[in-house]
């Protein structure tokens, strides 16, 4: 039982379920401060009863510090792992898939450093990672400006490199989500877009836009040679206070992605769950392929491809539908088209 482990699971698995972000928090804070203690203090201290006195340590944490150390399994390790885990089953395509194509760190609003993203996938089995954080006009995500997305760039290169080093196939590609603008222009340099190795496309502003602008909007930016997944299309939200769904010419849009090489993405956040099930069946029927996508922003949700993959399978949606099914190489193949 290693504390540090230990913690860092409980995160995973309160990400998983949809836990309020302090609570996350306080236990990936704690795995921090565990880390940088040698062991014979954590005992000295699990022993004296002042695991507490060490800053970002609180009760909960310090039992689970405290058992872990006496190489029990935590209760509270135990506590979340049996509820959390309320998955549908991804069959055939959960199998098949290689990686995640939308994802999100704590350079724009997601809550974990790259590293720690990738280090989750690898856990998962995926052979790759996308990271696709946020374009700078959603300023209230810290959206990179394209300075900060050249540094990211060579943080990202730097990572592969020691994937290299240590002999592993992993790759993190290097990706955004990038804003549509009102008129269906991208939200970013044209020299970088074609730099990245997976562009999202999605709406993240005027959802209520009039059926006839929204599609003109979607079928530019799904035409433009940079883009390679169409996120989240209809931007909807199915829980809480809930959002409708925007309005616009599904056939036309779906037939663009379709004649234009552009996945669209099967969102499996459950708060999101996008497109709705007649949706995507229509972009079946009209020959479209699809990413199944976590659109996570902390470690825990890229565990979620199994909401996508269920409803992916209930509307038809095969193997050879799914872009992230495919290897690395045959996926960069295919976003270089």
């Amino acid at each position: 039982m290693n504390p540090v482990s230990v913690l860092r699971q409980i995160a995973l698995h309160l990400e998983r379920a949809g836990a309020p972000t302090y609570r996350v928090r306080a236990f990936r804070t704690a795995a921090g401060v565990v880390e940088g203690v040698e062991r014979n203090e954590l005992e000295r201290r699990a022993a004296e009863g002042t695991l507490t006195e060490l800053r970002g340590i609180g009760k909960t944490t310090a039992t689970v510090i405290a058992e872990a150390l006496a190489g029990r399994e935590p209760e509270y390790l135990t506590q979340v792992a049996g509820g959390a885990e309320n998955l549908p089953d991804g069959g055939e395509l959960l199998t098949a898939l290689r990686g995640d194509c939308h994802t999100h760190s704590d350079w724009s609003d997601g809550g974990s450093p790259i590293e720690e993203m990738a280090e989750a996938a690898r856990q998962l089995g995926h052979e790759y990672v996308v990271l696709t954080d946020h374009s700078p006009r959603l300023t209230v995500a810290r959206g990179l400006s394209a300075d900060r997305l050249r540094e990211q760039l060579e943080v990202v290169a730097g990572l592969n490199a020691a994937y290299d080093r240590e002999g592993s196939p992993f790759r993190i590609l290097t990706g955004i989500e990038v804003d549509i603008l009102d008129d269906g222009a991208l939200d970013q340099e044209e020299e970088l877009l074609a730099r990245l190795d997976v562009v999202v496309a999605s709406v993240h502003s005027r959802l209520r836009m009039e059926r006839r602008s929204m599609t003109e909007r979607m079928v530019a930016a799904v035409s433009n040679p940079h883009v390679d997944v169409l996120g989240h299309c209809t931007g909807r939200l199915v829980t809480g206070r809930g959002r409708p769904e925007s309005e616009f010419d599904a056939d036309a849009v779906f037939e663009a992605c379709r004649d234009h090489g552009v996945a669209v993405e099967i969102n499996s956040r459950p708060e999101r769950l996008d497109p709705p099930r007649r949706l995507l069946r229509r972009a079946r029927e009209l020959g479209c392929r699809f990413a199944i996508d976590t659109d996570a922003h902390a470690p825990g949700q890229l565990g979620w491809q199994p909401y996508g993959c269920a409803r992916a399978l209930a509307c038809g949606v095969g193997v050879e539908d799914v872009v992230n099914t495919l290897p690395v190489d045959e996926l960069l193949s295919w976003t270089r088209r």
